[in-house]
């Protein structure tokens, strides 16, 4: 890197850290963050399976590793729940062990004393004293195995069966059953789940299965307005968004647009298809989030043994995604400010994730919080090309262009300033932000990008 590389990477960070500082002020004070969230969530590599050492050692990385660039939420994904009877020597279930939720005497979800012998207060506190907020996914609804038993719900004279939905299920989970809205000592119990999450010091809940129940959400938000406390609320999955429940979409801060993404170029091209449609709604108060990234190492909790639990998305292994693809992942995310949560396990992922999702520019540009959207498609029987362009959110003739080639080739492609989105009267700084090198300003341009890969810039008018 020479000194001009060097000074423009120091202007960046610089620029960086001043947007994440805004963003946090303005949290503070009006509720919404004006920047995307930054994170680490569970799920690719531990999917329902995280225990306590693999948390404590993640959170020790993620101090050493994401902290550093403004990540700050660490969040434990489904699984902390399940109580499992492990055969000596295992870490993980074997194929056809199920596992039995664990609940305290009002039906509320507690942490495993297998997976998590210690609870979670020391590692609230870990997360806190470094300035990290913490998070848990919960399930919409109210356990089956505490209906069964008719637990009675806190503060109320009810019970859990005079407030479940015995016909409202999830289609992917046999957990829960639905919370009718209607009963009286529903939204008490959703009170008492939150109140009890807070106490635990929980700063963040991605709530699933729920896009679809504008009523839960509802009775979750009031939940969390209840407790005092300033918990980020999350929702999922993406496949059941209704335009007509933005108004209570909104009450979240950010909503699930895609079904799970996996490392696999088709899910970049549902990305693209996602952002597209979802563009109107973006915006709104709420971040349009593309779902986690699946970088590094993923899967750890199916090893390919005859031991092992069956894996609907393979095995474990570090992601498939070519270093250009995963370029081209992390620049569509930038640029349409969704939240940024990586997928990998962050201690044995290798660097190279870890200077993608830690770039300067990409996170300046993510951070800027406005949705990009598309200038220009090249689609004919020979290419495909998308030139999205994202605007600085204050700053007039400013932001970042990217130029993807969706096709399985490298193509060279020719736009002039009018195709890129800029301005041709306009003179412009132009900087090459994954070839961290200066681009001339000159009437069209010549571009030659390798099969799915980007050419990532970051405009400003000279």
């Amino acid at each position: 890197m020479n000194k001009q590389q060097k000074w423009l990477s120091g202007l960046l960070i610089l620029a960086l850290f001043a947007l994440i500082s805004i963003g946090k002020a303005d949290a503070q004070s009006s509720g919404k963050t004006t920047a995307p969230f930054l994170g680490w969530n569970s799920y690719d590599c531990y999917g329902t399976h995280i225990n306590e050492k693999f948390t404590n050692e993640n959170l020790e990385a993620f101090i050493q590793k994401l902290k550093p660039s403004g990540y700050e939420y660490f969040v434990l994904d489904a699984g902390w729940f399940k109580h499992y009877d492990l055969n000596p020597g295992e870490i993980w279930p074997v194929k056809g062990q199920k596992g039995h939720l664990s609940y305290d005497e009002y039906g509320r979800l507690i942490p495993s004393e297998v997976l998590f012998p210690k609870g979670f207060k020391e590692i609230v506190d870990k997360a806190h004293k470094n300035g990290i907020k913490f998070g848990l996914h919960m399930m919409r609804g109210i356990p089956r195995e505490v209906v069964k038993k008719n637990l009675p719900i806190k503060g109320t004279k009810y019970f859990a069966r005079d407030i479940a939905n015995l016909k409202d299920t999830c289609n992917w989970s046999s957990l829960m059953y639905g919370v009718n809205m209607d009963k009286p000592g529903a939204q008490e119990y959703y009170n008492s789940v939150v109140e009890l999450l807070a106490s635990w010091g929980v700063d963040f809940i991605k709530y699933d299965d729920i896009v679809h129940k504008p009523r839960e959400i509802n009775g979750v938000a009031d939940a969390i307005e209840k407790s005092g406390k300033l918990i980020r609320l999350s929702i999922s999955p993406g496949d059941d968004i209704d335009p007509e429940n933005f108004k209570t979409y909104q009450r979240a801060d950010m909503i699930r647009i895609s079904r799970d993404v996996w490392d696999m170029k088709e899910d970049i091209e549902i990305s693209f298809d996602r952002w597209d449609k979802m563009l109107p709604y973006s915006d709104k108060g709420f971040w349009l989030d593309m779902d986690m990234i699946p970088f590094g190492h993923i899967r750890v909790n199916y090893p390919a043994t005859k031991n092992n639990l069956t894996a609907g998305r393979g095995y474990e292994r570090m992601d498939y995604f070519s270093y250009p693809q995963k370029k081209s992942f992390i620049t569509q995310r930038a640029m349409a400010a969704s939240p940024l949560f990586m997928g990998g396990a962050l201690t044995t992922s290798p660097n190279t994730v870890f200077e993608l999702i830690t770039d300067p520019g990409m996170l300046q540009c993510n951070q800027n919080g406005v949705t990009g959207k598309l200038v220009t498609r090249v689609k004919n029987y020979s290419s495909k090309v998308d030139i999205w362009k994202t605007p600085h959110k204050t700053n007039a003739n400013e932001g970042w262009i990217g130029v993807f080639n969706r096709n399985p080739y490298m193509d060279i492609i020719k736009f002039d300033k009018k195709e890129l989105g800029l301005n041709a009267e306009m003179n412009y700084t132009l900087y090459d932000i994954w070839g961290k090198k200066i681009i001339d300003d000159i009437p069209s341009f010549i571009f030659e990008i390798p099969a799915d890969d980007v050419v990532f810039i970051k405009y400003k008018k000279r």
